[in-house]
């Protein structure tokens, strides 16, 4: 039986910070369409840019294909596949280390460049400081995760609690005191990342959902070479014509 506070940070802000995603998101395209962009700061400099966005973004594409992956993934289905838990601790371990250490260097590359160079510096909105600190404290917690439960003290089994908890929100099925049982680092992690999603639509993330997907489905553009030394399809015509 979950107690109060469980079921409020649980059971009810799991759907509150859905809530203020998607809604959040929807005013924002409606009511502030010219701001719906990531403010590009790379004409006040680019060097820096060109090797912090890469990488925070690969090593970020990682970390939520480890998250799909652990979250949505039943346990039952992995083990069924053949792969124990040992083995899934392992390759937990490893990439999940790699990803979150990738993504957190990019990240620190990106702040780096921001505090920095003056004219980015400017360019940053109020909202956007307050992302910025929550997404650093939601990468720590989680290459914590990583690092101290999976690494330091042996493994934890977190698809026992979280991903069943979090299974259940998503079916509106939610079982608060799996999510209250977790370790401490573990339930830091969560509700910040509620946090994070909550800031979602007022500050620059909302860029995620306007990637540009159909440029991959788009026609190729033909170009047509000319003939040698004619400057178009049709003879020319007199000025006055």
């Amino acid at each position: 039986m979950s107690s109060g506070p469980d079921l409020l940070l649980w059971g009810a802000a799991p759907y509150a910070s859905i809530a203020l995603l998607v809604f959040g998101t929807i005013w924002r395209y409606r009511h502030d369409k010219f701001g719906w962009t990531t403010r590009s700061s790379q004409l006040h400099e680019s060097r820096l840019l060109r090797v912090a966005s890469p990488v925070f973004h690969i090593g970020l594409l990682m970390v939520i294909g480890g998250h799909v992956l652990g979250l949505l993934v039943p346990k039952g289905v992995t083990e069924f596949a053949g792969l124990d838990e040992h083995g899934y601790h392992l390759i937990s371990l490893g990439m999940g280390s790699v990803a979150g250490l990738v993504a957190i260097g990019g990240l620190g590359l990106l702040l780096w460049r921001r505090i920095r160079v003056p004219a980015v510096r400017g360019a940053t909105s109020v909202s956007d400081k307050y992302m910025y600190v929550v997404l650093v404290l939601v990468m720590l917690a989680g290459l914590a995760n990583t690092l101290v439960d999976n690494g330091l003290r042996g493994g934890y089994d977190y698809r026992e609690t979280v991903a069943p908890w979090f299974r259940g929100i998503l079916l509106l099925d939610p079982r608060p005191e799996l999510m209250a049982s977790a370790p401490l680092d573990y339930r830091l992690h969560t509700a910040l990342g509620m946090l994070l999603f909550a800031l979602w639509p007022f500050s620059r993330l909302v860029h995620a959902f306007s990637a540009p997907v159909r440029y991959l489905l788009r026609p190729y553009v033909v170009y047509r070479r000319r003939a040698p030394g004619s400057v178009g399809t049709r003879d020319p015509r007199r000025g006055w014509e």
